[in-house]
């Protein structure tokens, strides 16, 4: 990833495909809403600890969000 990366899309794309709030997403992370909310509104940034986080998860679900890993971590499409 490197700093061109549209995090707050990539924040919103994966909350949406796990068909979250943002409020359980935050609790899914351990952060709070105004976190996410921040994060989603390009307002905030994840710090690198919340990046891998959100990379885990990604990971964690494979197929369904293979395009996006590909997409914002540099990885093949599964």
């Amino acid at each position: 990833m490197n700093d061109q990366t549209n995090i707050p899309r990539l924040i919103r794309d994966l909350r949406l495909r796990m068909g979250l709030t943002q409020e359980k997403f935050a609790a899914r992370l351990g952060v709070t809403f105004p976190t996410i909310n921040r994060w989603e509104n390009g307002r905030a940034r994840p710090s690198p600890l919340a990046m891998e986080k959100i990379e885990a998860l990604l990971r964690s679900l494979g197929e369904q969000c293979s395009d996006l890993l590909a997409e914002f971590m540099g990885d093949k499409p599964l």
